[in-house]
């Protein structure tokens, strides 16, 4: 497999990755119109931690992890490094010491399509990682790949400098040219959550709020007493 490191991509703007931040990833996502989300298997080794940043992609074989040291060359302050496969592979591709020269860097996570390994050294160092498994199986350093291309995760398409938002919830991608259009339509999202607790806070139901009685009734949904259910059932 021959590859390439494609050096100096657009990023998104810091400013608005910071802004993005505010947000869990849940609401970023609904922001977006429920899309981004890299799936349910890609889960933190850590909890309650939240980070966001610009991808540094990797594009490797399975179980050898050649090009994320390619990576860390690309890494820079306020980056996340977001790493797959060309097939599954559930291998510790990265460990400590990989967090401890991304760490020097400025980096501020990863987020992996594989394995990961010394998750209590991770953990105690405060660098945060998202997985799809956790495997102290080691990896080669032997095939060519790729650094800074177009890489999927669970059929979300990640560019390089796009934002990643990471939380105990998953992760989702954010693409760059729509981070400041995001950061809006997250804040508007957020104050109508807050509306919406203050109103369930005060007694209101979802029943009400949502116009959701009419719902049920459209659907054929009926209420019944207790007896009345028994007295059909029988």
């Amino acid at each position: 497999m021959s590859g390439v490191i494609v050096t100096g991509p657009p990023k998104a703007d810091l400013a608005d990755v910071d802004a993005l931040a505010r947000f869990g990833v849940a609401t970023v996502s609904e922001a977006m119109g429920r899309t981004g989300l890299l799936g349910p298997d890609i889960r933190p080794v850590q909890q309650g931690v939240r980070v966001a940043g610009t991808a540094v992609t990797v594009l490797s074989w399975p179980g050898d992890n050649l090009m994320i040291h390619a990576a860390v060359e690309q890494c820079g302050a306020g980056d996340i490094l977001v790493v797959t496969t060309t097939s599954p592979c559930t291998d510790g591709l990265f460990g400590e010491l990989f967090a401890t020269a991304l760490q020097r860097r400025g980096v501020r996570g990863v987020v992996l399509n594989t394995g990961v390994r010394d998750t209590q050294e991770l953990r105690g160092m405060g660098f945060p990682a998202w997985s799809r498994a956790v495997s102290a199986q080691g990896t080669v350093k032997a095939t060519g790949g790729s650094v800074n291309v177009p890489i999927a995760i669970d059929g979300q398409v990640i560019h390089p400098g796009d934002v990643i938002l990471a939380d105990d919830d998953g992760v989702v991608v954010v693409p760059r040219e729509r981070a400041r259009e995001t950061v809006t339509k997250a804040e508007a999202r957020e104050a109508k959550e807050a509306a919406t607790r203050a109103a369930f806070l005060d007694g209101e139901l979802g029943l009400d709020r949502y116009g959701l009685r009419d719902t049920l009734k459209r659907l054929g949904v009926e209420y019944r007493t207790y007896e009345e259910y028994e007295g059909e059932r029988s």
